[in-house]
C-alpha cells in the first residue's frame, strides 16, 4: 500500500467469506463513518492448509473479481493484498492510520480461528476498534441452546441491507492483482465442471430455483443425477458469501407465499423443506462456534481412536476405486464437479467410516478439499455425526447396493462416471462381481484389470462395524457423557428427546436404505 490522502480517518472493511455489497452490515456501517478501504487479504498460508484446494480458490477468485467491479461502481474498488493479515494491517496503519476495522464474524477452521485471535490482539494493542457483525444465525457467544431457534428467526426477519449509496475514493492506493491458483502453489485438481463464482451467478441460480427448479426439489433430493438441477446449487454462494443467508430465506418465503396464494400447496411445501435446511445450516455451524476442538477431536471421548488408518483403503476410496460402483461414481463425480447431492455425500462418508473403517479426519479432509461449498462448521459437525463419534446421533450404516438400486436403478449415474462399466449388462451393473468370465470379456470390463473387485467384503465389514458400535455404546459412562453433549449441542427447535437415551433403548444403530428419516450429511450442499 502507498500513502493515502486521508490520514487517520480510514474505515477498513476486511472481506473474508462475505464477497458481496448487498446485505453487508460492516460495509454499510463503515461507509457512514468516513472513507472506506475495502480490503481482501490473500493469505498464502491459509491456502496451504489441508482443507484448501485450487477449485475453492478458483471460485473465490471469480467472486473477488466481481466484487471489485461492484465496489468500483460505488467509487472505491476492492484492494487486494497478498501476505499475512496482521503485517498488512500494521503497514496500513503506519501509512495512513486506521480509525476502525470492520468485518463479519467467521466460524472458520482452526487456522482462521487462530488468525482472528492474532488480529484481535493487534487491534487492541493499537487502540483500534474491531467491529464484527454476524452474517448467519450463529450466536457469539452462546451460553446454551435455549431460545436459539427464536433468535435465528428474528435475525432472518431483519431487513436485507442495501449497499452504500457511494464510497469516497481514496487516492494513491493501488487495487492490486488477484493471484492465480498456480501463484499460490495450488495445483490443478481436475475440477473441470465446477460452478462459476460471483454474485451474478448466485442470483441466477436463486431465481432459477425459486421460479422453476424447486418444483421437483423434494422428489429429486436423493437422486444423484436429477439433484444436480433440482437442488438450488446455492451452497457455494452461501459458503463464500456472494449471497447472504437472509436474502435467500426471504426470497424463498416470498415465493412460497405467492405459490400458496395461487393454490400450489405442493410446490410451496417443497420450498418450506428447503427453508428448514437453511435453518439446519446454522444449527451445525453453531456447534463448531461453541466448540472449535470438534474439527480435530471426537465430540464423544469414548470414540477416540476408534478406527484404523489405512493408506491403501483411503487411496482407493479417494480415487473412486473401491469396487462398489455407486460409491466410486459419486467420488469421481465429486472430483470433476466439486458438488454432490446430500444422500450420496452421506453414503460416501458412511462407507468410508464403517465398511472401510477409516478415521473421520482422514476422509473429512479429502472431502473438504473436493467440496467447493466447504463450510467448516457444517462439514466437521457432519463428518463426526456420520461417522458415529458425536455419541448423540443414531448411527446409520449405508448399504451401497440398496442406495444404487433405490436412487440410480437404471444406472444412468454410474455409467456416466464409470465409463469402464458402460457396456456391463444392467443386471450386473451395480454388482459387477456377479459377472462370470465370459460376461466380463463381452462387456469389456474384466475385474482386476478394467475395474477392481470390492476391496473389502462390505456386508461382513458392515456387520463388524455394527457390533463394535453396539459394544462401545454399552460401555459404562457412555450415556452420561452423551447426555451432556446433547444438552450442549442438541437442537431445541422441536423439543427433541435426549438422543443418548433414545440411542441406548434402540441400540443406536440403523441401516440406511430402510426408509427411515435421517439428518443430512452436509446441509450446505442441499441448498
Amino acid at each position: 500500500m502507498v500513502r493515502c490522502s486521508v490520514v487517520g480517518s480510514v474505515q477498513v472493511v476486511w472481506f473474508k467469506r462475505d464477497l458481496r455489497i448487498v446485505d453487508h452490515a460492516p460495509l454499510l456501517e463503515a461507509s457512514r463513518r468516513g472513507p472506506v478501504l475495502p480490503l481482501y487479504v490473500v493469505e498464502p498460508e491459509l491456502w496451504q492448509q489441508q482443507d484448501a484446494s485450487a477449485r475453492q480458490w478458483a471460485f473465490c477468485r471469480e467472486a473477488l473479481a466481481e466484487l471489485r467491479q461492484d465496489l468500483a461502481a460505488l467509487g472505491m474498488p476492492l484492494v487486494v493484498r497478498r501476505g499475512e493479515v496482521v503485517t498488512l494491517l500494521a503497514r496500513a496503519h503506519r501509512q495512513f492510520g486506521i480509525a476502525h476495522l470492520w468485518s463479519h464474524e467467521e466460524t472458520g477452521n482452526g487456522w482462521t480461528y487462530a488468525r482472528d485471535r492474532r488480529v484481535a490482539a493487534w487491534a487492541r494493542s493499537q487502540g483500534i476498534p474491531w467491529s464484527e457483525r454476524p452474517q448467519f444465525g450463529v450466536v457469539r457467544p452462546l451460553p446454551n441452546r435455549e431460545g436459539w431457534a427464536r433468535r435465528w428467526e428474528a435475525r432472518m426477519a431483519n431487513p436485507v441491507l442495501a449497499p452504500p449509496m457511494a464510497l469516497e475514493p481514496l487516492q494513491g492506493i493501488e487495487s492490486g492483482r488477484i493471484p492465480t491458483g498456480a501463484e499460490l502453489g495450488l495445483g490443478d485438481d481436475g475440477c473441470g465442471h465446477r460452478q462459476t463464482g460471483g454474485r451474478s451467478n448466485g442470483l441466477e441460480h436463486l431465481q432459477g430455483f425459486l421460479r422453476q427448479r424447486s418444483l421437483r426439489y423434494q422428489r429429486d433430493l436423493s437422486n444423484p443425477t436429477r439433484a444436480v438441477t433440482s437442488c438450488s446449487r446455492l451452497s457455494a454462494h452461501l459458503s463464500w458469501g456472494t449471497l447472504s443467508l437472509k436474502e435467500v430465506i426471504q426470497a424463498s418465503r416470498l415465493r412460497r407465499d405467492q405459490l400458496l396464494a395461487s393454490g400450489d400447496a405442493g410446490w410451496a411445501r417443497a420450498l418450506y423443506r428447503f427453508e428448514e435446511r437453511l435453518h439446519w445450516h446454522c444449527h451445525f455451524m453453531q456447534k463448531l462456534e461453541d466448540q472449535p476442538s470438534l474439527e480435530f477431536s471426537e465430540l464423544h471421548p469414548h470414540t477416540a481412536g476408534l478406527r484404523e488408518p489405512s493408506a491403501e483403503r483411503l487411496a482407493a476410496w479417494s480415487q473412486g476405486r473401491t469396487g462398489l460402483p455407486l460409491v466410486d461414481a459419486c467420488m469421481r463425480s465429486l472430483i470433476a464437479t466439486g458438488w454432490l447431492n446430500f444422500r450420496m455425500r452421506a453414503m460416501l462418508l458412511s462407507v468410508a467410516s464403517y465398511q472401510l473403517w477409516l478415521p473421520w479426519r482422514d476422509t473429512g479432509l479429502h472431502l473438504a478439499r473436493l467440496f467447493i461449498d466447504y463450510e467448516p462448521g457444517i462439514h466437521w459437525s457432519q463428518c463426526q455425526m456420520q461417522s458415529g463419534t458425536t455419541g448423540i446421533n443414531t448411527i446409520r450404516i449405508y448399504n451401497p447396493l440398496k442406495q444404487a438400486l433405490d436412487h440410480d436403478p437404471r444406472g444412468v449415474f454410474v455409467r456416466r462416471w464409470l465409463p469402464e462399466l458402460a457396456q456391463v449388462p444392467a443386471v450386473h451393473l451395480h454388482q459387477p462381481w456377479t459377472m462370470d468370465g465370459e460376461t466380463q470379456r463381452r462387456s469389456g470390463c474384466v475385474l482386476g484389470r478394467d475395474y477392481p473387485s470390492p476391496i473389502v467384503d462390505w456386508l461382513e465389514a458392515a456387520a463388524q462395524a455394527r457390533d463394535r458400535l453396539w459394544a462401545l455404546r454399552r460401555q459404562a459412562g457412555f450415556g452420561t457423557v452423551a447426555d451432556a453433549i446433547q444438552r450442549r449441542h442438541g437442537s431445541r427447535r422441536a423439543g427433541l428427546p435426549q438422543t443418548a437415551s433414545t440411542g441406548r433403548r434402540r441400540g443406536g444403530v440403523a441401516a440406511v436404505g430402510t426408509g427411515a428419516q435421517q439428518l443430512c450429511f452436509d446441509l450446505n450442499q442441499l441448498i
